[in-house]
């Protein structure tokens, strides 16, 4: 045998992408142990006995205009739950996410795994019983086909993901290998098995003879528990359960998807949609409201029980969202800027006129969680973590970020006094207000449009900029379809707007996505501000390697305190609770709720 031939024998029984004889596993925790060993019944926040049957409705605001959730083009239909890619309604993923643990996955697609203690490398052994919904069995060509397509055409975060796997290699029909790249540092990114465990797999059969990148209304055929029966685009999507689904005794499910059909209808008008709940034209409604939580629910059905507004508190990290500054966008380079406009924010007065005083203020871009930056100067762990990435930065930034409180900048809830504090700095960086209008150092008069998607957004923006308008900035506010208005989004064509970030209790590989300075020149990605720092890319990077919960938690403080130092949004505000009201003529639902709050999959038909 030649040489080369030999070396061939070697790498392949002993180098990387050789087969392993690690012990399978039922789960996998992002830090320690999964909570339930093998073997378990259901999840604990479910009524195993729950009876199947029945019809949800449900209405949304919004619209769509496409069933292809993988791509940016297009919008695909959302709902409060059973939305086509929310959950693991139509296309599953590999394993499913436990809804009371920060980040754990049990076997769903995939039955176990195998995964080395460093984590570079992760084996999924695919359910033997997994089926399409046209009874064609899952195999690990789907699995790889998955991967290769979302790698190559998928929507940007996939890209970002599936391109850290170095090597995917099938095993066996049911059996499938990935190897990942290490980091810069040598170092294995530790969330990556339980990225890959989140994959949604996508049929081959189906896919291999169609254009990737071209939206559909073609109903799709995945493996979940529900198949999509109507799409009327813009106005109503129809699920029915599909009574051979092939996982329906998997602890996973045991529980969960009980509805024999989900309706969805889609309004255009928030205020219609609340009057058809009324009505009783659908059976559930999230309430994001405070005002319409407090008042507008009141009638006869509300009064004698058959409406019930219900609050449930979760442990959750509460989303983030707020006014945007595009930083690409000349005006907004400035921070001095951003601080001044941030502190023109009246959040005392808006929570009390608008909200009636229910809402806290965000301070945090993980609030409500104990991921949040430490309030003054950084402490324990967060400190030695900034120190750590704060080498190579000036004196006074250093500074500022481990002696000061990064909440500083979002003022209190005196208005005036926060006023007095922008036009100081603002006057400080040289900018000059002329009668009655503010200018930078370089002569430009500072105005700016507020892009909105949504008319019940106006009234804050109108009061912001209204706010502004003493600090001599003239602020347009421009609200314009959801089409529109994605299309601006993901090509960052605006000056400010307003966004969403949703975070876990387990950060991960998605706060580069967020954040990096790869995603701010990424169309379609979620770094709306364009943020492009060394430091913020470092400790995004950092954060998924982290090794234990503790780590974890420095490393995310250390990142939200210099978000916060940032300036690149002006944070609104969040509840702390989940506000549903709905039909209990027509709902059941189980008393137990889990940290990341109530799962209306569990709920059943009365």
């Amino acid at each position: 045998m030649s040489g080369k031939s030999w070396l061939f024998v070697l790498l392949f029984l002993f180098g990387p992408f050789a087969s392993s004889s690690l012990a399978a596993q039922h789960g996998i925790a992002m830090h320690g142990q999964p909570k339930r060993e093998a073997g378990f019944a259901h999840y604990d926040y479910v009524n195993p006995d729950a009876p199947k049957g029945g019809v949800l409705r449900l209405g949304v605001v919004g619209t769509f205009d496409s069933l292809h959730p993988f791509i940016v083009r297009g919008t695909v239909p959302t709902a409060p739950a059973f939305g086509l890619f929310s959950t693991d309604i139509v296309y599953e993923r590999l394993m499913a996410r436990a809804q009371d643990e920060p980040f754990t996955l049990y076997g769903l697609i995939a039955q176990t795994v195998e995964v080395p203690e460093d984590r570079s490398f992760i084996i999924f052994n695919l359910n033997p019983k997994a089926r399409w919904q046209d009874g064609k069995a899952l195999t690990a060509d789907d699995v790889l086909f998955s991967f290769e397509t979302l790698r190559d055409h998928g929507r940007p975060n996939h890209r970002t993901y599936y391109k850290k796997v170095a090597h995917a290699e099938k095993l066996g029909e049911g059996r499938v290998r990935f190897d990942f790249q290490k980091n810069a540092d040598g170092s294995w990114d530790r969330e990556m098995p339980l990225i890959m465990g989140l994959m949604a797999v996508l049929p081959k059969h189906i896919w291999e003879r169609v254009n990737f990148n071209q939206t559909t209304l073609k109903p799709p055929v995945g493996s979940g528990p529900y198949k999509v029966t109507l799409a009327e685009a813009g106005r109503r999507f129809v699920l029915r359960r599909d009574l051979s689904y092939w996982g329906r005794d998997l602890p996973v499910a045991r529980g969960l998807y009980n509805f024999d059909e989900v309706r969805i209808d889609f309004y255009r008008d928030d205020s219609i949609a609340l009057q058809a709940f009324k009505a009783d034209a659908f059976d559930l409604r999230r309430e994001q409201d405070p005002k319409k939580w407090k008042t507008a629910y009141e009638g006869p059905a509300l009064r004698d029980g058959r409406i019930i507004l219900a609050s449930f508190p979760h442990a959750r990290t509460e989303t983030t969202s707020g006014f945007v500054f595009n930083t690409r966008r000349a005006l907004f380079s400035d921070p001095v800027l951003r601080k001044a406009l941030s502190l023109a924010f009246d959040f005392g007065w808006i929570n009390k006129a608008l909200f009636q005083g229910l809402y806290k203020r965000t301070l945090s871009f993980f609030p409500n969680s104990e991921l949040e930056a430490t309030r003054g100067a950084a402490e324990g762990k967060e400190r030695a973590v900034l120190k750590q990435f704060l080498g190579a930065l000036d004196d006074e930034r250093a500074q500022v970020l481990l002696d000061e409180d990064a909440r500083a900048g979002l003022g209190g809830e005196d208005v005036r006094a926060n006023l007095l504090k922008a036009a100081a700095l603002l006057e400080k960086a040289g900018y000059v207000l002329r009668e009655g209008r503010l200018y930078t150092p370089a002569g430009a008069a500072v105005s700016f449009e507020v892009l909105l998607s949504d008319p019940l957004g106006e009234k804050i923006a109108l009061e912001w900029a209204r706010a502004l308008k003493r600090l001599g900035v003239l602020a347009r506010v421009r609200t314009v379809d959801s089409a529109q208005y994605q299309a601006r989004l993901n090509s960052f064509d605006f000056d400010v707007t307003t966004a969403v970030w949703a975070n876990s209790l387990s950060p991960g590989n998605e706060q580069s996505f967020f954040w990096s300075c790869a995603a701010a020149a990424q169309q379609g990605s979620r770094n709306y501000p364009g943020i492009c720092d060394p430091l913020v890319d470092a400790l995004a990077r950092a954060i998924p390697s982290a090794r234990t919960r503790q780590d974890l938690i420095a490393h995310v403080r250390a990142l939200d305190r210099v978000l916060l130092a940032g300036a690149y949004i002006v944070p609104f505000y969040h509840l702390g609770a989940e506000q549903i009201a709905y039909w209990t003529t027509r709902l059941e639902r189980p008393r137990a709720v889990p940290a990341y709050g109530p799962v209306l999959e569990s709920w059943w038909a009365r």
